[in-house]
């Protein structure tokens, strides 16, 4: 049975050999303990999903609660894949801040889920990488 929990007080080896068993891994700094350890800690709302004693995924999302909340990270166990588990993430995500809109940047893997669970297109998101600087 799979239980849902709030909070980000979570044993940081847990949560990355939770990416690295979803795949998320290898899009994140799962080799930079403290980097994780900040993007976890700093993260206001966190969702995650349990198989007895083991997380088999999670949602980490910033959000202020009532315009924006961006879900930045989604990983779900290859193992657990397919049995509903990301869409109940999503879903709690979207409870916790009911007024707010959802935002997220897809994987190339992924970019045809979003559709499928209700997610519409945004062409006109921009992104500006670390090491990248604003032109002047």
């Amino acid at each position: 049975m799979i239980t849902y929990k709030t909070g980000n007080d979570l044993d940081l080896d847990a949560v990355i050999e939770l990416y690295r068993a979803s795949t998320l891994g290898e899009r994140r700094p799962v080799d930079e303990r403290e980097r994780m350890r900040l993007m976890l800690k700093n993260a206001n709302l966190v969702i995650t999903a349990w198989d007895g004693d083991l997380l088999v995924g999670m949602a980490r999302s910033l959000t202020d609660f009532t315009y924006a909340t961006y879900l930045s990270d989604l990983a779900v166990r290859l193992s657990h894949q397919r049995q509903g588990l990301g869409k109940e993430l999503m879903r709690l995500t979207q409870a916790a801040a009911p007024q707010a809109t959802v935002i997220l940047l897809a994987a190339p893997a992924a970019e045809k889920y979003y559709p499928h669970v209700g997610f519409t297109h945004h062409p006109q998101a921009w992104v500006l990488r670390s090491g990248q600087q604003v032109s002047l």
